[in-house]
């Protein structure tokens, strides 16, 4: 995408906007070869979901959720940011409160040198012990135990209690970690413009945010190859790929407010 255009008035609204929030999913990650979940080629095409990613999966075959797992985290930290991840990185500059609340697991917004920002899912460049919620790096546990979730007692230093490692994310059927969610919900209410970029925005309460800010009177952007239930009320909607439509449209914004390009 070679440029966006922004009319008069979408362009008067990103010009005062002091508050941005963007809603990032799988789609960003998808040109830096990381699967989405849904659609053609998703992870969850061939596999559901309850199998791998459930408290219930875990507990019923540790070891299978756990090497399927620790070669997703390989597959993610091989990966690197595209140009979608580093055209999110300049909106840090461009607005005055700005916050990136991603969907994705992968680390890569944060490798790309996102820092304004809460991971919604959780992480899986971590493991975290369901006994006590010690952390620790992915890389290290599945070092120490790549066919079975290591126990607590595993990790350097760690003063051992009854419980075993599993990767940090919200698995379905769990709660979103409530002060990232809350510090989302919060800028979604204050925001001026809210970007979708690469989200179903099917999966709540994370797509939530999007009703928070349309309610709060917002601008909406959506970048997404397909449409979704939240496409209608978008101001722009922008049909290509994130790591195509998020550096034409960054560069729009930024020139739309005057910064450098």
């Amino acid at each position: 995408m070679d440029e966006v255009r922004l009319d008069g008035e979408l362009a008067a609204r990103l010009r005062r906007a002091a508050g941005a929030v963007v809603l990032s999913g799988a789609g960003v990650s998808k040109e830096s070869g990381l699967a989405t979940f849904r659609g053609a080629g998703g992870l969850w095409e061939e596999r559901r979901p309850e199998e791998l990613a459930t408290p219930e999966a875990f507990y019923r075959t540790p070891g299978t959720v756990w090497r399927w797992y620790a070669s997703r985290y390989a597959t993610a930290a091989a990966a690197q940011p595209n140009p979608g991840h580093r055209a999110l990185v300049r909106w840090e500059s461009l607005f005055p409160s700005f916050l990136l609340a991603t969907q994705n697991v992968d680390d890569l917004h944060r490798r790309a040198g996102s820092r304004q920002m809460v991971a919604l899912h959780g992480t899986i460049a971590e493991a975290m012990c369901d006994g006590c919620g010690r952390r620790w790096p992915m890389g290290e546990a599945v070092a120490a135990s790549p066919e079975e979730p290591p126990a607590c007692g595993a990790a350097a230093g760690a003063t051992a209690c009854r419980g075993r490692f599993r990767p940090a994310v919200v698995w379905f059927g769990e709660s979103l970690p409530a002060a990232e969610l809350a510090r989302a919900s919060r800028a979604a209410a204050a925001c001026d413009l809210l970007l979708a970029a690469g989200t179903s925005a099917l999966v709540y309460p994370a797509a939530g945010l999007i009703e928070t800010a349309l309610r709060a009177g917002a601008c909406v952007i959506e970048v997404n190859p397909e449409p979704t239930p939240f496409s209608r009320f978008a101001h722009l909607r922008l049909a290509a790929p994130a790591g195509e439509a998020l550096p034409a449209l960054t560069d729009a914004i930024a020139a739309c407010r005057g910064a450098a390009p």
